[in-house]
């Protein structure tokens, strides 16, 4: 299983929104939601709210056999869900531009008991 965090940056004046679309996704969507990680092979996905100084971001944690298949499919699938997390919470909220998207994370550090 592979495992992959990542954080997005909340764009300013969107905090209120992205908190009711996480309750959208908490509650009437949480089906659809999780039907659609299902779909992408994702086992775990973990999402919390961190303030700094810069602003504030959605740190974000995946575990899935494979991580690439999970972005790709998230970004391609045409399914309602899907359409709408892309359209609301990647592009609305968090300001992602498809045609510009960031390479993978680097690990620099790791450690495991």
């Amino acid at each position: 299983m592979a495992y992959y965090a990542f954080i997005n940056p909340v764009v300013p004046g969107k905090m209120e929104v992205w908190k009711s679309y996480i309750k959208e996704m908490n509650g009437p969507r949480n089906n659809e939601r999780k039907e659609s990680r299902k779909k992408v092979g994702m086992t775990v996905e973990r999402v919390w709210l961190q303030h700094t100084p810069m602003g504030d971001y959605a740190v974000v944690y995946w575990e899935a056999k494979d991580i690439s298949k999970v972005f790709d499919t998230l970004i391609k699938s045409d399914t309602p869900f899907d359409k709408w997390f892309r359209e609301k919470i990647l592009v609305e909220v968090h300001g992602m531009d498809f045609t510009k998207l960031p390479p993978m994370n680097e690990m620099m550090l790791d450690f495991k008991a």
